[in-house]
């Protein structure tokens, strides 16, 4: 038997929705359920191997190609500059990233450059050179929704999934940015010497979709 497929998985809610997926494909996901602090678990039956890890870095692992396969949210792929082949939309994980503010407030008023408060610099940057408009961009690692509400920004661009805390906040979505959902990402050279092997897991994966 060739070597096994190594697959890095995104931690939480990913990891499970994924292996859920393996095993609705008839894999034996135990070692992986049963991982305690392992990081790198066999699926013998599916001569896959999976790797777990932080979102960014299952990018990283795959465009270097020490792993062949990745399965990571739509938000991280449009924020990375990674080179991978990205396969099939997995349908789960949805969200969105969104473009939000202080309720009631028109965004888009007046001539000043507006200040965006973000997680993802790239994502923001993206949408509004699709806009011409130029924006500063402030990078905040913790809840965007505080800088609208201490005037450090004029709106936010963030992943929405229910839009709670927006309201609880009293901010609102101004308009959808982007779509969000699971991905099946491919190293490029993998995708070629191993091609019939990747293609048949994708088939599999696709039929159960």
């Amino acid at each position: 038997m060739s070597k096994p497929i190594r697959i890095a998985l995104t931690k939480g809610r990913l990891e499970k929705d994924t292996i859920a997926l393996l095993e609705k494909l008839g894999f034996d996901c135990t070692a992986v359920r049963e991982k305690g602090r392992k990081l790198i678990l066999p699926i013998p039956d599916g001569n896959l191997e999976v790797v777990l890890a932080k979102a960014m870095d299952v990018i990283t692992y795959v465009d270097r190609g020490v792993c062949d396969l990745g399965v990571v949210g739509k938000d991280t792929i449009m924020e990375s500059n990674g080179r991978f082949y990205e396969l099939v939309d997995l349908g789960f994980g949805r969200c969105k990233f969104a473009l939000a503010g202080k309720k009631g407030e028109n965004f888009y008023e007046g001539f000043g450059v507006k200040t965006i408060a973000t997680k993802y610099p790239n994502v923001t940057r993206n949408f509004f050179e699709g806009k011409g408009m130029d924006i500063d961009i402030v990078k905040i690692e913790g809840s965007v929704e505080l800088a609208p509400l201490l005037d450090l920004a004029n709106g936010i661009v963030d992943i929405v999934e229910t839009g709670t805390t927006l309201k609880e906040n009293g901010l609102e979505v101004y308009e959808d940015v982007a779509p969000i959902s699971a991905r099946l990402i491919a190293n490029t050279v993998s995708l070629k010497l191993r091609q019939q092997e990747i293609e048949s897991l994708i088939s599999l994966i696709e039929s159960k979709l």
